[in-house]
């Protein structure tokens, strides 16, 4: 699968990269290896793999992980606020991700 300069230009857009011409070009080489790997990847029969895990792993999903949640005063709030590109009074814009 190729991936064309204007779909790298859009991934880096989402991304927040600024790429130069050359960097564009390898960028969409090495996305499409990855596509075609992952494509190679989709033709591997594993009907007859068993899946299984060690003791250690059976474990490890087997365990509730939690953390304490904590608030950090941030001594910069203004300084981080003016690199953000889209705000509404103190809020942060965002893309919409949920459908209405």
């Amino acid at each position: 699968m190729t991936i064309n300069q204007k779909e790298v230009q859009h991934i880096a857009k989402l991304a927040r990269l600024y790429l130069e011409p050359e960097e564009i070009e390898k960028m969409g080489k090495g996305l499409s290896l990855i596509l075609d790997y992952f494509n190679l990847l989709e033709k591997v029969d594993t009907s007859n793999v068993k899946v299984d895990f060690d003791n250690k792993q059976k474990n490890l999903f087997l365990k509730q992980i939690t953390r304490e949640d904590f608030v950090v005063e941030a001594d910069n709030t203004k300084e981080i606020m003016k690199l953000i590109p889209e705000k509404e009074d103190h809020f942060i814009k965002v893309k919409s991700i949920l459908d209405k």
